[in-house]
């Protein structure tokens, strides 16, 4: 039997959640083959708890640039061998406007010569596959910055009925995060009109927590691992399913 297609996770920091997508992907039937591949931040970014909610920001969107893309990808994938890349940036994939991400994922193909999707791309798409129309937002970041993704989920089709903003500092404090803080937020966040519960930060431990979050949501909760290596699999043309992963993945 031949290998399976095999998908470059483009992540930013090590040791700051990826091995989150190594689980789930592992849980996978069939299994999908991840390969982590590093995209270095800007020079002149060290740890984002250092900075102010201006200089985050714009530390964000940077990274995600065409600029720093096309300096960066060339030598972060080559000899990887991998059939498609994912853009596991949450914040750094929705904050350049309506057409950003559209923009973003061109520049992604130019300069990889490779099939790409991105966490905001998918969670727009998993929006439209689950005809989600009102959901619940909890989100880590400043409210300046979760408003960039409040306005990509509503030129998905779907009302953002009510927010949590959690104001977290970095990647890696987030990936310390133990589950019962991430439980709380969800709890938090929880609204009776909402469909769902949107998570969308790639640095977090949640793959372990699906059931108990959905259950502290009282809905499907759509994890940002999960909406990411579901529109992944969706692109490699993997019919992906898995127990305990929410509603993208149920057989």
């Amino acid at each position: 039997m031949g290998k399976g297609p095999r998908l470059g996770l483009l992540y930013p920091t090590a040791n700051s959640g990826e091995d989150d997508f190594a689980a789930l992907a592992e849980r996978l039937r069939p299994a999908l083959d991840v390969e982590i591949i590093y995209v270095p931040w800007p020079d002149d970014v060290d740890d984002l708890a250092t900075l102010n909610i201006e200089q985050v920001t714009d530390a964000l969107r940077r990274l995600g640039s065409a600029a720093h893309l096309e300096r960066a990808l060339p030598d972060a994938v080559a000899g990887r061998g991998v059939d498609a890349v994912a853009f596991a940036v949450t914040s750094s994939s929705f904050l350049d406007g309506t057409a950003g991400v559209a923009r973003q994922l061109e520049v992604i193909r130019h300069v990889t010569g490779l099939p790409a999707t991105s966490t905001t791309a998918a969670y727009q798409q998993a929006i439209g596959h689950l005809a989600l129309r009102r959901v619940s937002l909890a989100s880590v970041y400043h409210p300046e910055v979760s408003d960039h993704f409040i306005d990509r989920v509503r030129e998905a089709g779907a009302e953002v009925v009510h927010r949590v903003d959690a104001s977290a500092r970095s990647d890696r404090q987030l990936a310390a995060w133990p589950p019962e803080r991430i439980v709380d937020l969800v709890t938090r966040a929880a609204h009776p009109r909402a469909q769902a519960i949107l998570l969308p930060e790639t640095a977090l431990h949640a793959d372990g927590l699906t059931d108990d979050l959905e259950h502290a949501a009282g809905c499907p909760v759509l994890t940002a691992t999960q909406v990411t290596l579901w529109a992944a699999a969706r692109m490699l043309d993997v019919p992906a399913g898995a127990d305990a992963a929410g509603p993208l993945f149920s057989y």
